[in-house]
């Protein structure tokens, strides 16, 4: 089999596997995507000094297609709060404008560092069920917007559409949890958007990245990744009502760990 059709294939498989758990567990697929495609790009021989901001751009335009879909679906339940997506969304167009530019100038070390240990939190999280315990109400549209300004940081550091932030912060401030996850995906797309343009904006005019790029968006493994990632969404949507889910959160857990090993291993090695 040539070189360029493992490459496909591997974009396809990480596709798969990212919207398999995104529909099963409503987690980021970004979790799975990045050190992913971090390892593949690697073996393929993008340059080293991006190879993280490339994974980065390419899973978080995966995140602006597949966000589309989410929010639409919650918005016919009825479980999207609009007035705190309108108030939340400037202050995640300004985290998400700081995060990329953050990442653009962040070495990949330094970036890997930092995802490694957001995917050692979010690990936990999951296998320890830990959830804020609802004790507040939300706060005002500044405060909404300033929450919002530091969920858009993260989530462009880390290529994820906001949900392991803007979950449990609703939650804290008393939201039913079918709303928070519903206002959450919501808050996805304008994470998404402001990220895309982000990462495209800052790797303009490098030198050096490979051909068939926009910006720090990987054209050919965006189109693949997004073939597969969107039905297997689907499939793992379904699955969610069938699979016993606290087991497999487990064993979700254990491949972020170990994907975040093995990333770190071939970067720092």
């Amino acid at each position: 089999m040539s070189t360029l059709a493992t490459t496909i294939g591997a974009y396809l498989a990480i596709g798969a596997g990212a919207g398999f758990f995104a529909g099963l567990l409503g987690v980021g697929g970004g979790l799975i995507m990045v050190p992913a495609l971090v390892i593949l790009f690697e073996g393929i021989g993008l340059p080293r000094a991006f190879v993280f901001q490339i994974a980065l751009g390419t899973s978080m335009a995966t995140i602006l297609f597949t966000s589309i879909s989410s929010l639409r679906t919650h918005h016919r339940h009825g479980a999207v709060i609009w007035p705190v997506v309108r108030a939340i969304a400037p202050g995640i167009l300004v985290g998400t404008a700081a995060g990329t530019w953050l990442a653009r100038h962040m070495s990949v070390h330094a970036l890997a560092v930092f995802f490694s240990g957001f995917m050692v939190f979010v690990a936990l999280q999951m296998t320890m069920n830990l959830r804020a315990k609802p004790s507040r109400a939300l706060p005002g549209n500044l405060g909404i917007a300033a929450v919002g300004s530091v969920i858009g940081v993260i989530s462009a550091l880390a290529a994820i559409g906001g949900g392991a932030m803007t979950v449990p912060f609703l939650s804290w401030c008393n939201v039913p949890m079918r709303r928070a996850i519903g206002t959450s995906a919501a808050v996805g797309f304008p994470i998404a958007l402001g990220g895309t343009l982000g990462y495209i904006v800052n790797g303009m005019n490098i030198a050096g990245l490979p051909e068939w790029s926009l910006g720090f968006v990987y054209l050919p493994a965006l189109a693949s990744i997004l073939a597969t990632s969107v039905i297997a969404a689907m499939f793992g949507a379904h699955a969610a009502h069938r699979l016993p889910v606290p087991m497999l959160k487990k064993i979700f857990s254990s491949l972020l760990i170990l994907l975040a090993v093995k990333m770190l291993f071939q970067l720092f090695g």
